[in-house]
């Protein structure tokens, strides 16, 4: 595949615009229109979410080794299958040709450049976040009496397990606020330029502390829209995510200019 290094030149840091609500409504309307012109990419690319969410139910999530190797695998893999949805949106938008050799070049060409640091980066924030929530459990319901959670809730509606519920929610929510902030334009971003991994995260999270509640906003469509297409056997998500995928890339080519 010799169709690799479409990359731009490095260039000045990028100014961190204002977005508006019309802003997020003209990225998931360009979304769309991306994936209707080209959906068998679409379809490829989100293939590798929905199948790793089938994973779980053949596999059995609840079985520790195949949840951990699961969720160790996903946050390397995924970055790369966003990646291709980004890269089909550069090319609709600049007119590029439109063959899988191309695309997949593209996306073959990345690991060698800043996107697999990005997937250690989520790997090791998804493991400190499973240890913390860890910690928290044993924590509030270290020392209760022994039961099995599974088919028994009524330890979770005692004084230590509605508290130890709260403060999950909370870090949780603290924690995906972070990792939202720091990957939502980051990734994209590292497509489009040659720029370094932390100085793409350090503008994510600027792009979402200068537009707060608009990206707050976004955080919730994407996070309500994915759960939605995760209801019917995680298929939804063959539509929902290359819409989402391709919105993203216009919404970071509002947010960066």
């Amino acid at each position: 595949m010799t169709d690799t290094t479409e990359h731009a030149a490095a260039a000045p840091l990028p100014h961190v615009a204002r977005l508006e609500f019309r802003d997020l409504r003209a990225a998931l309307v360009a979304g769309w229109q991306d994936f209707r012109r080209a959906p068998q990419f679409g379809l490829f690319f989100s293939a590798v979410y929905a199948l790793i969410g089938l994973g779980f139910i053949v596999f059995h999530a609840g079985t520790v080794m195949w949840t951990f190797a699961m969720s160790l695998g996903f946050p390397l893999f995924a970055p790369f299958a966003a990646v291709g949805l980004y890269e089909v949106s550069r090319r609709l938008e600049r007119g590029g040709a439109m063959d899988w050799y191309k695309v997949l070049g593209i996306v073959i060409a990345e690991k060698d450049r800043q996107i697999p640091w990005m997937g250690a980066i989520i790997v090791i924030y998804v493991l400190f976040w499973s240890f913390l929530a860890h910690m928290i459990f044993a924590l509030f319901m270290g020392i209760s009496n022994l039961t099995n959670i599974s088919t028994s809730y009524e330890a979770f509606l005692t004084p230590s397990g509605l508290t130890m519920i709260a403060v999950e929610l909370g870090v949780g929510a603290i924690l995906a606020f972070v990792l939202f902030s720091l990957t939502v334009t980051s990734l994209p971003h590292l497509l489009d330029k040659e720029v370094d991994f932390v100085t793409a995260m350090l503008l994510s999270f600027k792009v979402v502390t200068t537009n707060f509640v608009v990206m707050m906003t976004w955080a919730i469509v994407v996070a309500v829209l994915t759960l939605i297409a995760m209801v019917p056997l995680f298929l939804g998500l063959l539509v929902v995510l290359p819409i989402l995928g391709h919105a993203t890339w216009h919404l970071y080519r509002r947010a960066l200019i």
